[in-house]
């Protein structure tokens, strides 16, 4: 009992310690997107029911005008991240796709056709996609390698809390308003405009050392053999990771499917995120102290858990359980899965790397949702799951072999530039 208080003791101590180390820069970013994804979680919350049954626009065409939207945001990274290495400059880039993501917000509640709605979502991932890469960078930029893990895992924990607190926004607001869309559409404009205010005059980016290389090229074959065996491991063994972590959609279809009243089902999202956002930033302080993929490790193995509790799971306690360690995977692989790719980048590459390690997740996502719904129609639920947790311990399977080979070991490189 005395040995689990010391280390819950010292645990404590480490994480007040390593807030108070963090750039104020990160913390700032770490704002900008909690209140961005306020704004668009509360609006894509809502999006799909008011084309719906509002516009009556079809089902299909809903998961079309998605599924163009988000490719779109996929595709942008690896150009803007890439755009951000030629500049020399991030800030630039992120401040230009908040300010997309901010100025099409006021178009929501104003479209009076389709078209308009499919034009602002289109602008709002392009948006999306120019600033995630550079932001990434910018973070790997201000934090130093001693509080790398914790600097991703704030912002990631930041950045999930709005994930949470948009839709249940977006549900109150429509109760007080009695389903007045507008109304909700409009409210999430002072976030997004929030957002944007922040990042434009309350960070400054760091100046870019004079030893680094000018890079012309980024996406060329010799820039991207530059980055570096240990970077495409990391990679690879993200992609082949996110082929087993499929949309969260299935987590709301498998508590339908056990009969979660359809007025609660948003509740599974919510309680997920609750579980992320807290377990992300003691997981990034945790990776500055101990081996990376120890954690790394630990949370792919709560991935196998999760999917065999919900693919076995036949009520809903089971199913809960199951969304609970979902949230502490992600908690415990996203922020981690960044700040790898901040260690094994070259510092002038690291636009170039965000942008590609994006682009193959988001790329294996789209896959792996495709897989997931085909297993769902021919197998069911616990087909659907059970491949998850084959596809994750291939993922682990690399994860050793990674380190067996000594490649993008410890707490932190030693070669940081």
């Amino acid at each position: 009992m005395k040995f689990n208080a010391g280390l819950t003791m010292a645990v404590s101590q480490s994480i007040k310690g390593n807030l108070k180390q963090i750039p104020a820069g990160v913390w700032v970013l770490g704002f900008v997107s909690m209140l961005m994804d306020i704004s668009s979680e509360m609006i894509h919350a809502l999006l799909p029911i008011y084309m719906v049954t509002v516009l009556g626009t079809s089902t299909l065409a809903v998961g079309i005008i998605e599924g163009i939207a988000e490719a779109t945001a996929a595709i942008t990274k690896i150009f803007s991240g890439a755009l951000s290495d030629w500049l020399g400059k991030r800030k630039g880039l992120a401040v230009l796709g908040y300010g997309m993501a901010a100025f099409t917000k006021p178009i929501f509640p104003l479209a009076p056709s389709l078209s308009w709605l499919i034009a602002a979502r289109f602008i709002d991932r392009v948006g999306k996609g120019m600033r995630g890469a550079p932001r990434d960078a910018l973070v790997a930029d201000l934090a130093s390698p001693e509080v790398r893990g914790a600097s991703f895992g704030l912002r990631q924990s930041l950045d999930t809390i709005g994930a949470f607190v948009g839709p249940l926004l977006a549900i109150l607001l429509m109760l007080w308003t009695v389903n007045n869309f507008q109304a909700v559409f409009w409210i999430a404009v002072i976030p997004a405009f929030l957002a944007f205010g922040l990042i434009a005059f309350a960070v400054k980016e760091p100046e870019r050392p004079t030893e680094l290389r000018k890079i012309m090229s980024p996406l060329s074959r010799v820039e991207l053999v530059r980055l570096g065996a240990d970077y495409w491991w990391v990679v690879g063994i993200a992609t082949v990771f996110t082929l087993a972590r499929f949309s969260e959609a299935f987590l709301i279809l498998r508590a339908q499917s056990v009969g979660l009243p359809i007025a609660l089902v948003p509740a599974v999202m919510v309680l997920m995120n609750i579980v992320y956002a807290f377990a992300a930033y003691p997981a990034g302080v945790l990776s500055d102290r101990i081996d990376r993929h120890s954690i790394l490790i630990a949370g792919l193995t709560l991935l196998i858990v999760a999917d065999i509790v919900l693919a076995l799971s036949g009520g809903i306690v089971g199913v809960a359980l199951g969304v609970v360690l979902w949230g502490l995977h992600m908690g415990l692989t996203q922020g981690l899965l960044a700040t790898l790719v901040a260690d094994t980048a070259p510092a002038e590459l690291r636009g170039t790397a965000y942008g590609m390690f994006n682009l193959m997740t988001g790329l294996a996502l789209l896959a792996a949702s495709v897989i997931a719904g085909a297993l769902w129609d021919v197998i069911g639920p616990q087909g659907t799951f059970l491949a998850g947790a084959a596809f994750t311990a291939v993922a682990i399977a690399g994860l050793l072999a990674l380190r067996r080979n000594g490649l993008a070991g410890g707490a932190q490189k030693s070669s940081e530039q």
